[in-house]
């Protein structure tokens, strides 16, 4: 019997260059489809920047039909004036994403980290190796950005069995938290 392949967008978000990475996941196999930058240019308006990345992830979906998408979440960052730039990134990334009618997943960099390397701190090089031994590629995937994005999308794949056994568990919570006692776990609503 025939595994489907399920096809995963990675996002890595910023104003300059936002990296992409699409993969294929067949079964526990994972396959590097496509990945690269959306760069624009610095002297542009940044309404037109974020018009420009918000089309050109729109078309990435279109044209590989992904079905998942994962996008690196923000942190924060020394530089107030660059974090909200990636923000407004992240922003008109997920909005394509959600036009598009794919299901959007986050994760923190460290997340991102432990599940490709196993260590939450790995440094860049050792996120390139682990992404170039885990989609079996001949080099590590460059640029940065573009690395970043497979390592995000692979941290997906990596989840998503686990996610859904514990989607099919018996007596789990549809909404929230389970607290003692079965109860959905309501802490904080009108408090």
């Amino acid at each position: 019997m025939a595994v489907s392949s399920r096809i995963i967008l990675g996002i890595d978000p910023g104003t300059a260059s936002t990296g992409f990475g699409v993969i294929a996941q067949r079964g526990s196999r994972l396959e590097v489809v496509e990945y690269g930058v959306v760069r624009t240019e610095a002297g542009e308006e940044l309404s037109d920047r974020l018009r420009e990345i918000f089309a050109a992830v729109g078309e990435i979906l279109r044209h590989h039909r992904a079905a998942e998408a994962a996008v690196e979440s923000l942190f924060f960052n020394v530089n107030a004036r660059t974090a909200f730039a990636v923000g407004q990134a992240r922003g008109v990334a997920l909005l394509a994403c959600a036009q598009s009618g794919c299901k959007v997943h986050e994760y923190t960099p460290q997340e991102v980290k432990q599940a490709v390397v196993g260590y939450g701190k790995a440094d860049k090089a050792q996120v390139q190796e682990m992404v170039r031994v885990l989609l079996r590629l001949t080099e590590p995937p460059k640029p940065d950005h573009a690395s970043d994005a497979l390592a995000v999308a692979i941290c997906h794949a990596h989840g998503r069995g686990l996610r859904a056994r514990i989607e099919r568990t018996p007596g789990r919570a549809a909404h929230g938290a389970t607290r003692s006692g079965g109860r959905p776990d309501r802490r904080g609503e009108g408090d």
